[in-house]
């Protein structure tokens, strides 16, 4: 039975800038999206199928209605014949799909192909590299339909040396790429990408993939929506879980408008996941603010200055790195870590050192006029790789996330993953670590992850900067 204490359809509330996943006991209900740059040019957003209004009963529930969740949808529906019902707790796209940077590059997590090589062997990487470049073409697929126009800028990904001695690193990794996995990276001489690709003055060089593109964030989750409604996707927004039971294998999930029954639930909650969710994913994702902002248009002169002569995605080689674009409008948009907590997220030093390290690489933007400033929570596993999978076999219940960050492109791929496990279709590529294993747990350490986060950025600072 529905809470007829509860409202069952609220009024439209504030972005709540304080939002803490690790203490807030859920994202919120029927709240705005942050004031991003995205939500700020992507035109008005599209229908959607308003609050759960009364009990129902659904194949599938997908918890989440952004990029992931929004892909489930889409691939059970084309390639499976199954229609899901998906509940989002605010606005449709609410989380990391509308505050992100807009970049799509050739990876699933935080891990390099040496590292992979490292942790799981050339074979197991190799698999993981299939795997990756199968997830770009999808996406490549994905933007190209009529369903969506989310401004592509496609030109390869720049992964740019902030100091001289990691040149020697990238030409490994460029190597490994070419000879291990017949990847056509190349090294470019700081000389080159100055004159070249983009002026940065904090630059040593890079390393260039032929896979990287920039999108517009919001637009490209509001033609997921497009596309999913099309397919006959439900999507409630407003409708957060207040409560789950599951009774003889049926899951009764509570939303202030109504239970709604199912058989399988999938979780693409990424880095706003409620800790009481469920058991299973309490405490198996470490959330990490990013900063982000974009400057006024630039000038002609300010254009040539900064030498950007590439809209494709530029990323630095800081632990704590910077994902950096020019969009197509002629601002530059940049993005790093911010605070700790969400208490501290509007604190004003965060923002001042974002702007410092865009003068820092472009000098004739040191003082400019910012149009759009806000911040994200990114959702980071404790081993820096995603996981697509079902926790416990006994129970319909399924999860994708965990990109660290690197969710633009790969999440399309999660969602068809997550889709072909809830319709019992798997391939051989579900032997790969990904789809094999839960998401870790920091277990007893679990209490003390921000103490261990703040020492971890002491030491970040340190590596990138001064050792």
């Amino acid at each position: 039975m529905v809470d007829n204490s509860i409202p069952r359809h609220w009024p439209k509330t504030s972005y709540d800038p304080k939002y803490d996943p690790i203490i807030d006991a859920g994202p919120g209900h029927n709240r705005d999206h942050a004031p991003t740059y995205w939500i700020g040019t992507a035109g008005t957003p599209p229908a959607d199928d308003g609050p759960v209004s009364g009990d129902m009963e659904a194949d599938v529930v997908i918890v989440g209605s952004g990029y992931t969740g929004l892909s489930t949808a889409i691939h059970l529906a084309k390639e499976h014949g199954i229609q899901a019902v998906v509940l989002e707790a605010n606005t449709v796209a609410w989380g990391c799909s509308t505050r992100n940077g807009g970049q799509a590059q050739i990876s699933s997590g935080r891990l390099k192909r040496s590292q992979w090589i490292k942790r799981w062997g050339v074979d197991v990487a190799k698999g993981m590299h299939r795997e990756v470049s199968e997830a770009f073409d999808l996406f490549n697929d994905l933007i190209a339909s009529d369903d969506i126009d989310c401004d592509p800028q496609t030109g390869g990904h720049y992964y740019i040396a902030h100091r001289e001695k990691v040149m020697a690193g990238l030409q490994k990794e460029s190597d490994l790429l070419n000879g291990t996995f017949g990847y056509g990276s190349r090294v470019i001489s700081k000389e080159e990408l100055q004159s070249e690709h983009v002026n940065d003055q904090d630059a040593y060089g890079a390393m260039w993939e032929p896979d990287g593109t920039c999108i517009h964030a919001a637009k490209l989750a509001f033609g997921y929506v497009n596309m999913a409604r099309r397919l006959g996707v439900k999507i409630h927004t407003a409708s957060p879980v207040m409560g789950w039971e599951t009774k003889n294998g049926i899951h009764h999930v509570r939303t202030p408008g109504g239970i709604v029954k199912t058989k399988t639930v999938a979780l693409a909650t990424a880095g706003y996941t409620p800790p009481g969710l469920n058991s299973k994913t309490k405490h198996r994702l470490m959330p990490i603010l990013s900063n982000s902002m974009v400057t006024r248009p630039l000038t002609q002169s300010e254009l040539d200055e900064c030498g950007i002569k590439t809209m494709s995605p530029l990323t630095d080689t800081r632990t704590l790195r910077h994902y950096y674009r020019l969009l197509p409008d002629n601002r530059v948009q940049i993005g790093s870590r911010s605070a700790v907590t969400g208490r501290d997220a509007e604190n004003d030093k965060h923002l001042q050192l974002l702007r410092a390290n865009l003068a820092r690489k472009f000098p004739a933007l040191e003082d400019i006029n910012l149009d759009y400033s806000w911040w994200g929570w990114v959702d980071v596993s404790h081993d820096m790789m995603p996981r697509i999978f079902q926790p416990d076999p006994k129970q319909r219940v399924f999860y994708a996330m965990g990109y660290g960050g690197n969710g633009v492109m790969y999440s399309a791929q999660a969602g068809r993953r997550m889709a072909q496990l809830v319709a019992g279709k798997k391939d051989e590529a579900f032997n790969l670590p990904i789809f094999t294993s839960p998401l870790p747990s920091h277990g007893l350490l679990t209490p003390f992850r921000r103490m261990g986060q703040r020492m971890a950025y002491i030491w970040y600072y340190l590596k990138d900067e001064v050792i």
